[in-house]
């Protein structure tokens, strides 16, 4: 099974970025990111291989266009919150997940990582499905998007003797 981790990373993230008022610490994303890939493993069930790609550094024209779409993004959080202050609405407590981190080289992707290693290697070691397979994480330190680095081991992959 291939899959791309953005994907999952930022739906779990942005569950809460409907409302304003609604707060998720980065251990509760991280959670979701954990209890989804659970999810998705008792669905597919893969009995050879998991390939895990979280994209990595992009190229430069792709940089500047995530760029532009962060600032707006962080433009229209700003508005979404003075206009629930207008309505009345309470000022939520703590801080809100910033979306934006999910970014190659933040120091939140370099724990999301650290911490998608260990959640495999403790699902290796518990659960007898999780055993049989062989997981491959290739984290925001590889470069290209997750989406080239699955086809690049597909190719790879197809010329192996065993395929």
């Amino acid at each position: 099974m291939y899959l791309d981790m953005n994907g999952v990373i930022h739906n779990c993230s942005h569950g809460a970025g409907t409302d304003v008022n609604t707060r998720m610490t980065e251990d509760e994303m991280m959670s979701k990111v954990f209890a989804y890939l659970d999810h998705l493993f008792r669905m597919t069930r893969p009995n050879k291989m998991l390939y895990m790609a979280i994209d990595g550094v992009a190229p430069r024209a792709k940089m500047n266009q995530q760029r532009s779409r962060r600032f707006r993004s962080a433009a229209e959080a700003a508005k979404d919150r003075e206009e629930a202050r207008a309505r009345g609405e309470p000022e939520p407590e703590g801080e809100p997940f910033d979306s934006n981190c999910i970014t190659p080289g933040t120091e939140f992707m370099a724990r999301l990582t650290e911490h998608l290693k260990f959640y495999v290697r403790k699902k290796q070691t518990e659960d007898p499905l999780w055993a049989k397979v062989t997981v491959i994480l290739s984290g925001h330190e590889v470069r290209g998007e997750g989406e080239h680095k699955i086809m690049e081991h597909i190719r790879w992959a197809r010329t192996q003797p065993d395929w």
